[in-house]
């Protein structure tokens, strides 16, 4: 409890102390805890207990000490993690179970360096039993606990991020560790996408409002697009994928129509089928956000749209070649975009590679 108590004295002068020496103090001192090996325990107890001492609450807010004992936990996992016995690693990872579900409710922030600690500590245990498994069964059980769905929502997030995210690339984490966690991953596919199904069409029990519901719901779809989710399920079914249509629908949010975007692009860049059906849309798409957004110059929606038409272009040029009334719609669409005079000329630079694409089907075609 003495070290706790340094930890929270120390962590209010660096967020608080008006003077910068005592802040570098702090700063240097915190930096040193964080190596030693009692920074597990006392990170751990920090996140883990019911009740903080009074006399540390009187030090500085309860928050600003278990985030830094939740980001002390993910960088020691990071960094040593690999060392820990197996034991040690079942502990911690029923240790940070309890910290997400005591969190559920937020703060966000909290919750989200918990949950990145969770999926640091799984892929460095993923080669000993079923971690993954394990760490399913307990997302199922939260979610019946009061806003519990927040927390199974963000953990669902950044679990692929692990595997994704190339600057997370770890030297001392195998290539095939990391093809068995995303294997094991992508093995819950179906879960993952009904719970999304089912979030998406309902809000949160807590009130959190639909704009950002709908951004949270789509920043774990895109995580698990990229871990090659839709891969796992028959490739007919996409087009007809109600999670499709819900990613359709948020491209007339405001609030959600860059997420929709990224989403898009990288379902058109995974999956053959997908370039047809959005094809389809482009008229519907210039009609009721396109035209709109270019009478009252919104270069967020020209820019995006220009984005995913171009994608979509260069996915499937045999599909431009054709000069169907789809694909001249789209390449109608594009010069609409390409005229927006936006600045340092970025929207038209991002189809570039359309053009390029364009042409170059085009002169296979005629030989």
């Amino acid at each position: 409890m003495e070290l706790r108590m340094k930890v929270s004295q120390a962590v209010h002068v660096l967020n608080h102390d008006t003077q910068s020496c005592n802040r570098v103090a702090a700063n240097q001192w915190l930096v040193q805890f964080q190596q030693t090996g009692a920074a597990w325990e006392v990170a751990t107890a920090i996140l883990t207990s019911d009740h903080v001492q009074p006399s540390m609450s009187s030090f500085v807010p309860d928050l600003e000490v278990e985030f830094f004992a939740a980001q002390i936990l993910k960088r020691k996992i990071q960094n040593e993690g690999y060392l820990l016995q197996l034991g040690v690693k079942d502990a911690l990872l029923n240790a940070l179970l309890v910290a997400a579900k005591k969190f559920s409710s937020g703060p966000p922030q909290l919750l989200t360096q918990i949950c990145l600690a969770l999926s640091a500590l799984i892929l460095r245990t993923v080669e000993h039993g079923k971690p993954i498994d394990r760490l399913f069964y307990s997302l199922q059980n939260l979610q019946s606990v009061d806003n519990g769905n927040l927390a199974v929502l963000e953990m669902l997030t950044v679990l692929p991020e692990e595997v994704v995210d190339s600057q997370n690339v770890d030297c001392k984490i195998s290539s095939s560790c990391r093809s068995q966690y995303a294997r094991e991953l992508l093995l819950h596919t179906p879960m993952v996408l009904e719970f999304l199904l089912q979030q998406s069409e309902k809000g949160f029990d807590c009130g959190t409002q639909s704009q950002e519901k709908n951004r949270k719901i789509l920043r774990c779809l895109l995580s698990w697009v990229r871990v090659g989710c839709f891969s796992e399920i028959p490739q007919g079914s996409l087009p007809t994928h109600p999670l499709l249509n819900f990613v359709l629908k948020s491209l007339q949010d405001v609030a959600s129509f860059d997420l929709a975007i990224e989403v898009l692009v990288e379902l058109v860049s995974r999956h053959e089928g997908l370039p047809q059906v959005l094809l389809c849309r482009v008229h519907f798409l210039k009609e009721m956000l396109l035209l709109p957004s270019l009478s009252t110059g919104d270069e967020k929606v020209i820019g995006g749209l220009a984005c995913l038409f171009s994608e979509v272009g260069q996915a499937a040029p045999s599909l431009i070649v054709d000069a169907s009334a789809e694909a001249l719609a789209l390449a109608d669409a594009l010069l609409s975009c390409v005229a927006f005079p936006s600045e340092d000329w970025e929207i038209a630079d991002s189809t570039l590679q359309f053009w390029y694409c364009h042409l170059l089907a085009k002169i296979l075609n005629f030989f």
